[in-house]
C-alpha cells in the first residue's frame, strides 16, 4: 500500500464507520429522546425495545474486540492505542454518575447528539454547547484523565 493509499484509507475509512452509525443510529430510534427515556424509565412505563438494539451491537463489538487482540497493530495505524486507566476510581464513578443523570434527564448522549445536528434543531445545538462547556469545565477544574 503506497503512502496516498494509507492516507486515503485513514481518512475514508473513518468517515464510512462514522456514517454506518449514524445510520444506526437513526434506524434504531437511538437519536430519540423519548425512545431512550422510556428505556431508562425501567420503573415506570419501560420501553424495552433498545435492548434489540444494544445487544447486537455488543455481540458485534466484543468478536471485533476479540479479533482485533489477535493483531500486532491495527490495519490502519502503527500501534494501538489502549486506555492507561484500568480500575474503577472515584472519579470515573463521578463522571459516570454524572453522564447518567444528563443522559436521564434529556435522553441525548454525544452520539446521536453528533448525528442530530443534521436536524438543525435549537435545543441539539443548546446541549452540544452545554455539553463542550461542561467538559472544558471538568478539564479546567480537574485535569485530564490521566
Amino acid at each position: 500500500m503506497t503512502h496516498s493509499d494509507r492516507l486515503f484509507a485513514r481518512i475514508s475509512v473513518p468517515l464510512i464507520s462514522g456514517v454506518v452509525f449514524g445510520l444506526g443510529l437513526l434506524i434504531s430510534g437511538m437519536n430519540n429522546p423519548g425512545k431512550i427515556r422510556g428505556f431508562l424509565d425501567i420503573l415506570g412505563a419501560w420501553q424495552p425495545q433498545l435492548i434489540a438494539v444494544m445487544i447486537p451491537a455488543v455481540i458485534i463489538f466484543g468478536l471485533a474486540f476479540r479479533y482485533s487482540r489477535t493483531l500486532k497493530a491495527p490495519w490502519l495505524h502503527d500501534i494501538f492505542h489502549m486506555p492507561s486507566l484500568n480500575g474503577i476510581s472515584l472519579r470515573l464513578l463521578a463522571g459516570a454518575t454524572l453522564f447518567g443523570i444528563g443522559w436521564g434527564l434529556i435522553g441525548l448522549c454525544p452520539g446521536p447528539v453528533l448525528v442530530d445536528l443534521a436536524s438543525f434543531q435549537w435545543p441539539v445545538y443548546g446541549f452540544l454547547i452545554a455539553m463542550i462547556a461542561g467538559n472544558r469545565l471538568a478539564h479546567h477544574l480537574i485535569g485530564p484523565a490521566k
